[in-house]
């Protein structure tokens, strides 16, 4: 079956749509406060101490920061099939995210040995980001993608067994645990996010272009900026936050 030709749109190759890189520096702006907040946290600038990993406050910010992220990415790669990318184009930017996965498995393992990244945002998003690509590229319907969105969004609540626990099956995000580590990406229901960004990119690039191509406001520049520099972004600002609040540990009175 051929790619689907429909998605094809008359956009420049090289065309950046700033609301789509306004909404993804927004979630980058948003993620980079709560970690923020975890390092002060971590090292006991916070009291009463903070339980991020089971207070609903933190709790939720996680999961709609990391929901706005995914389904940024979805409308992403909606626009990119839109403007023609080619698959070489989108191996090339998805090998950088495979690079950034591996620093930050490196950088946790270093800092965190007992409960490192090792299927965490970054290398959730490469696995997602190769099967979206196959999907849209080869005209599956449209109701077939809502369905799978569907499902793989409520599957976990409804669908879980103790045999997907070890860790060779966690990152299904199927099993009846967590995981031990600082962050846990599994491919459900968080595939489900991405794909749901990317089937309503792909609705409003031929329904509703305006939505993602037209300009922000002059206050919004500074996040579109943000959002076309979001890997390098990921990568650096945690060591950034790390390296100074422990400075500032050692050396207080």
């Amino acid at each position: 079956m051929p790619p689907n030709s429909t998605l094809t749109l008359s956009l420049e190759p090289t065309k950046r749509f700033d609301r789509v890189d306004a909404l993804r520096g927004f979630a980058m702006l948003w993620m980079a406060v709560f970690h923020f907040d975890f390092d002060l946290n971590h090292f006991g600038f916070i009291a009463p101490r903070q339980w991020f990993f089971t207070d609903p406050f933190w709790v939720t910010q996680r999961t709609l920061i990391l929901s706005l992220f995914l389904f940024a990415a979805g409308v992403s790669m909606a626009v990119a099939l839109a403007r023609g990318q080619t698959v070489r184009a989108f191996f090339q930017r998805w090998a950088q995210v495979v690079a950034g996965a591996l620093l930050v498995s490196l950088a946790t393992w270093w800092v965190f040995p007992q409960a490192w990244v090792w299927f965490g945002v970054l290398h959730g998003m490469a696995l997602m980001l190769l099967l979206t690509r196959a999907l849209l590229h080869w005209a599956v319907p449209t109701w077939l993608l809502c369905a799978l969105a569907g499902a793989v969004l409520a599957w976990p609540r409804f669908l879980q067994s103790a045999s997907l626990d070890p860790f060779a099956w966690s990152w299904l995000g199927l099993g009846t645990h967590k995981p031990l580590t600082q962050d846990w990406v599994p491919l459900m229901p968080w595939w489900g996010v991405m794909l749901a960004g990317a089937l309503l990119g792909r609705w409003a690039l031929k329904h509703r272009p305006a939505w993602v191509s037209a300009p922000v406001a002059a206050w919004a520049q500074p996040l579109v900026t943000l959002g076309q520099w979001s890997l390098i972004f990921y990568l650096v600002h945690q060591p950034v936050f790390f390296g100074l609040l422990s400075l500032v540990q050692r050396f207080k009175p």
